[in-house]
C-alpha cells in the first residue's frame, strides 16, 4: 500500500474546466497544461445531468474530448472558494492484499463484537473500503462515543429497475443511499443495509441531489465513485495508463473518493479534510487499520 499528500493548488485549478453557462448546450468541457518537466495534465468535466460516474468511465475519456474538440475554449471557474484552497487531501491505494486481509478482519471482528449487527454476507469491496473510511472519519473527529455519524453515497439502480435498464445504458441512472453508525463491524453492516434498501426500492432514494436536512453536514462522509470505475484505463490516449488520476471536484470537508488503482486490482481511496489535523488522524487510523 502507498499513499500520497496532494494539496489544491493553482496548477490543478488552472486545468480545472468548467461546463458552459445556462444559456449554452454543451454540457461538458476539457483544458490541458503541458508541464514544465514534460508530460501533460487533462481535465475532463461532464455535468451529472448527462451521465453518472459509471457511464463516464465505461466509456473512452478520449471520446468526450473529440466529441467537442472545435468547441470553444473551455474556462477556468472564475471563482474560486478559499476554503478549496485550504483543503488537504490525502490518497492512498490500498492493494488486492490488503484489502482481502481487510474482509478478514471484518468479519473476525464481527463474530468478537457483542452488540453489533451480525453481518449478513462477507462485506464486498466497495462495503470494506468504505466501511474502513467510514470508521477512521468517526475517530478522527472529536464526536460523543454515542453520537451518530452518517454516510452517504449513490448506487447504481441499472439492473435494479422493473425492468432493468442494461449495463450499457448511458445516462444519470443512481439513487441515493444514507447510513448511521460508526465502528468498523457495525459500519459494515449499516452500508450493507443501506445496499440492500435500494436494492430493494431503486426509487426510494431518487432525489439524489438533496440530502436529508436532519443529517448534520460535520457528521457526515459523502463516498463518491466505485472500485469498479476503471479510471486507468478510460483515461489511456494510446499512451499508456496515465501516472496519476484523480477527482479534482472534491470541494467538502469529509469527501471520500473511490476508483479502481492504476494496478488494476487495488483500490485508490482519495479523502480530502478541511483541517489537517483531522487529516494526520484520519491517516494514522486508516493505517493502523490495514497493518
Amino acid at each position: 500500500m502507498n499513499e500520497r499528500l496532494y494539496k489544491w493548488n493553482w496548477v490543478i485549478v488552472q486545468v480545472w474546466p468548467s461546463v458552459s453557462p445556462p444559456r449554452r448546450v454543451a454540457c461538458t468541457a476539457s483544458s490541458g497544461r503541458r508541464l514544465g518537466g514534460g508530460g501533460m495534465t487533462l481535465g475532463v468535466t461532464l455535468h451529472h445531468g448527462v451521465a453518472d460516474g459509471r457511464s463516464l468511465w465505461r466509456t473512452k475519456v478520449s471520446k468526450f474530448v473529440r466529441s467537442h474538440r472545435r468547441a470553444p475554449q473551455a474556462t477556468t471557474p472564475s471563482i474560486l472558494h478559499e476554503d478549496r484552497l485550504r483543503f488537504t487531501r490525502w490518497t492512498f491505494t490500498v492493494d488486492a492484499q490488503h484489502i482481502e486481509r481487510l474482509k478478514q478482519r471484518i468479519a473476525r471482528v464481527g463474530e468478537e463484537s457483542q452488540g453489533a449487527p451480525p453481518l449478513r454476507r462477507p462485506p464486498s469491496t466497495f462495503v470494506a473500503v468504505v466501511a474502513l473510511a467510514w470508521t477512521c472519519f468517526a475517530r478522527c473527529r472529536p464526536f460523543p462515543a454515542d453520537d451518530d455519524v452518517f454516510l452517504f453515497f449513490f448506487a447504481d439502480v441499472r439492473d435494479r429497475l422493473d425492468r432493468p435498464a442494461g449495463a450499457d445504458y448511458f445516462s444519470a441512472c443512481i439513487s441515493r443511499c444514507l447510513a448511521r453508525l460508526p465502528a468498523l463491524a457495525a459500519a459494515v453492516s449499516a452500508a450493507q443495509g443501506a445496499v440492500r434498501e435500494v436494492t430493494e426500492d431503486p426509487l426510494a432514494g431518487w432525489e439524489f441531489a438533496t440530502t436529508p436536512s436532519e443529517v448534520p453536514m460535520d457528521r457526515l462522509m459523502n463516498v463518491s465513485g466505485s472500485p469498479g470505475f476503471r479510471v486507468y484505463e478510460a483515461a489511456d490516449f494510446g499512451w499508456g495508463r496515465p501516472r496519476r488520476t484523480e477527482n479534482v471536484k472534491m470541494n467538502h470537508d469529509g469527501q471520500v473518493a473511490l476508483v479502481r488503482a492504476r494496478d488494476g486490482d487495488g483500490v485508490q481511496v482519495s479523502v480530502s479534510a478541511l483541517r489537517r489535523a483531522h487529516m494526520d488522524a484520519f491517516k494514522s487510523e486508516f493505517l493502523s487499520l490495514l497493518a
